[in-house]
């Protein structure tokens, strides 16, 4: 299983520390490129889920092409 963790700047060195310590843990910092994979993928998954709840409405794959 997987957790993404979010953790104050300053407390991050001892939380890393500490999760290291247990041996069935394997602690893995993200990079700025990874955070702002995520962070896109996240709001991309947000997005669709008001989509499907009806709250937004998607632009089609017709539309995303004529803006090119």
């Amino acid at each position: 299983m997987k957790l993404l963790l979010e953790i104050q700047e300053n407390q991050a060195p001892f939380v890393i520390e500490l999760l290291s310590k247990f041996s069935f843990v394997k602690v893995q910092p993200f990079t700025n490129e990874k955070e702002r994979i995520l962070l896109g993928l996240d709001q991309a998954v947000e997005q669709v889920n008001e989509a499907k709840a009806g709250r937004i409405k998607l632009k089609s794959a017709l539309q995303l092409l004529n803006e090119l």
